[in-house]
């Protein structure tokens, strides 16, 4: 490693029935990787059947699993988001012909919370696989760039992270940029564009030590062979004959209607299909699919290569048109709709109080989150009829993405006393819906009155390239750009710089003019939505919507907490039932921090003049109102403040003499009292009453 730190790679000691294993160990860290895959792909399969997991064992760190089974059960979100870092790494760099069900499995069998998994999850996928003869263009690898106090630092200590004003995974072979995802503070696209050149020459260092791995191994070589592809060059060509002018055609339509422009192409297929027998149809059905969506593939490429045209008649920096609304719901607590082309989001800002916050208890990761992103894509945003199975990988990638780029700037500390949750709900989708919820999110975030620094959007880009020589960077790209194209590049940031980005690429050897290229272009594209939602609204509401919860934050000296919760939670439960409050109290910094929320003013200045009284120390001098707590022959008690009570000699009652008390004051009458003097020794409170009444005149003869 460039800082001295050593990262071993071991095989051949566990796990010796999977195809491919390797242990992983930096520092105390290290991960077990296995890799089995098939010798024979399934019936009808033209694509690869990888499934990737990432799995934290809680021994790992000396910890016992939550929960009532207290057992690893099904992933956390942070396992399911490093389990498609590695995918995502990985997929692309398998032979395109090859379709046999292939499992990647990933554990954290030791941690010392000083390196984290995540960076090196990827490179003992990797080296797994490399050791086993399964077909694979690799090898690859993943690092952690970040930049601290103005270094770029590969695969920091995690208490180091904090103070990083750049934070990305990057994944990488050794002449091509895979795969980069992260989160930074409004950096310039040349301060990335340095991070990922300075990740990739990390990333060399750890291909060459795998190859020279993989050379130690006999079972690696050579690569099993396999034919999960049988083809028909006859049927190919007639495909090709019949269809690619028509599919030509199509493209150049300049159809802006995703359904339209679907059913054109379908019609084509089927007036193929027709033109053959019924025979010929059958045998080849497969095979036809393939052939089209390849032929299909090619038309839309080369249109846009050559001619310089888009599906739906955009030029290539063109984005789609864009209308917005907030305040669409009038029961949220802030609400937004963004519609960008067929892409449509509806998003909802909901202010809880730190009752709401979520609660971290992973095996490495521990802690709370006050802002929480979520991320919905229904089946009916394309028009399909799915099951719905619960929230997907892909939702929950989509939604990390769209968090990152609004969370640097959400306002901290004092700024902010809610938890916030974000929900974005996809309603339409024709590509960049992650990126539509960014935008969603950040007029939603104005609305509900949060103060946030600046809004932020996010942008989609796309490349459609040959050999690298000829290509095109494609502005707010389509679904079936994405599909067809060779990178999905999302970018978002504000006005002065990127807050996150998500990049994968289908193609090898991209360059980093054409990056630049890239990031250049998504900055134009950031701006003019930008303006677009500004148009809207521009800034944060001044205040929040009536019916969302008000919070007031108080800092108490810590010696006054036991005082405000009282024994059992007494006195903050009576606080809270007679203010109609929810009051969260906790120390922080040896002192008190006390949340008092309500949608009502009114009572929120009854429980902190609750909380006040208990937490302040009585003064001399100062008039207090308090309660009779008892009778005593010399005088009465009077709480003067919550378990404060001080003695109101019978002296001090009245200007003239009283042998008693009767008929003057009862237990339970509310009096007036001003304290005169404290007891250095014992601290006892001493009450005068009669020095707020008139004092009677001296009698005349």
């Amino acid at each position: 490693m460039p800082d001295g730190q050593e990262i071993t790679i071991e095989t051949g000691k566990l796990a010796k029935q999977a195809h491919g294993s390797a242990v992983i160990r930096m520092g105390g860290t290290m991960l077990l990787a296995t890799v089995v895959s098939n010798q024979d792909a399934m019936d009808g399969i033209d694509f690869l059947p990888l499934t990737v997991d990432y799995q934290e064992k809680y021994a790992s760190t000396g910890k016992f699993p939550g929960g009532f089974f207290k057992r690893e059960a099904r992933p956390s979100e942070n396992e399911i988001l490093t389990a498609r870092l590695v995918d995502r790494a990985l997929r692309p760099l398998f032979p395109d012909d090859y379709h046999a069900d292939t499992q990647v499995m990933i554990s954290l069998i030791s941690s010392d919370k000083e390196h984290l998994p995540d960076s090196l999850a990827c490179l003992a996928a990797s080296a797994a696989i490399s050791v086993s003869n399964i077909p694979f263009n690799g090898p690859v690898s993943e690092v952690r760039v970040a930049r601290i106090n103005g270094r770029l630092e590969i695969n920091p200590r995690y208490e180091l992270l904090k103070n990083a004003d750049i934070d990305l995974i990057v994944a990488a072979s050794d002449d091509s940029i895979v795969m980069v995802e992260g989160e930074m503070q409004e950096v310039s696209e040349a301060d990335m564009l340095e991070a990922i050149k300075t990740a990739h020459a990390a990333i060399k260092v750890q291909i060459n030590a795998l190859r020279e791995l993989a050379a130690m191994i006999p079972a690696a070589s050579p690569k099993r062979t396999y034919n999960h592809e049988t083809h028909d060059p006859v049927l190919r060509e007639k495909v090709n004959s019949f269809c690619y002018n028509k599919l030509l055609d199509v493209a150049r339509s300049r159809t802006a209607d995703k359904k339209l422009r679907s059913d054109n192409f379908k019609a084509i297929k089927e007036e193929f299909v027709a033109s053959l027998s019924a025979e010929e149809a059958a045998a080849g059905k497969a095979l036809i699919g393939r052939y089209f969506h390849d032929a299909e593939k090619k038309a839309v490429r080369q249109v846009m290569l050559t001619e310089k045209v888009r599906l739906d008649g955009r030029g290539m920096t063109d984005i789609r048109p864009i209308w917005c609304e907030v305040d669409y719901l009038p029961s949220a607590h802030g609400s937004a709709i963004f519609t960008r082309g067929e892409t449509q989001s509806l998003t909802t800002v909901t202010l809880g109080t730190k009752m709401d916050e979520q609660k971290i208890d992973g095996a490495v990761l521990e802690g709370t989150n006050t802002f929480l992103l979520h991320y919905n894509f229904p089946s009916f945003s394309t028009g399909e009829a799915r099951p719905n199975r619960g929230t997907s990988r892909r939702e929950i990638g989509h939604g990390n993405l769209a968090l990152r780029a609004l969370k640097p700037l959400i306002p901290g500390g004092e700024n902010n006393p809610y938890t916030i949750r974000v929900v974005s709900d996809i309603l339409e989708s024709n590509g960049s819906s992650s990126m539509a919820t960014v935008c969603a999110g950040t007029l939603a975030l104005m609305d509900a009155g949060v103060q946030i620094a600046k809004p932020v959007s996010g942008i989609a880009m796309g490349l459609i390239t040959d050999d690298g020589s000829n290509y095109v960077v494609l502005s707010d790209i389509l679904g079936d750009e994405d599909h067809l194209g060779d990178m999905d590049f999302k970018v978002t940031g504000t006005r002065d710089g990127i807050t996150a980005c998500q990049m994968d690429l289908k193609v090898h050897g991209l360059s980093y003019d054409i990056m630049l290229n890239a990031l250049n272009q998504a900055k134009e594209g950031r701006l003019h939505i930008l303006n677009e939602m500004a148009k809207v609204i521009s800034q944060p509401r001044e205040d929040y919507k009536p019916h969302a919860p008000r919070i007031v934050e108080i800092r108490i000296p810590k010696e006054f907490i036991g005082a405000v919760i009282g024994p059992g939670g007494k006195i903050i439960q009576e606080m809270q039932k007679e203010t109609n409050t929810v009051i969260v109290i906790e120390e922080v910094n040896e002192q008190g921090v006390v949340q008092i929320s309500s949608s009502n003013k009114e009572n929120i200045d009854k429980a902190l003049a609750r909380i006040r009284a208990i937490a302040s120390t009585p003064e001399i001098g100062e008039v207090y109102t308090g309660k009779v707590k008892s009778i005593v022959p010399f005088g009465a008690f009077i709480e003067v403040m919550p378990g404060k009570d001080g003695l109101l000699h019978i002296s001090e009652v009245e200007w003239r003499r009283l042998e008693n008390l009767d008929g003057i004051m009862k237990e339970g009458d509310i009096v007036t009292v001003k304290l005169i003097d404290i007891d250095k020794k014992t601290g006892k409170l001493k009450l005068s009453r009669k020095v707020l009444l008139p004092k009677p005149e001296p009698a005349t003869n």
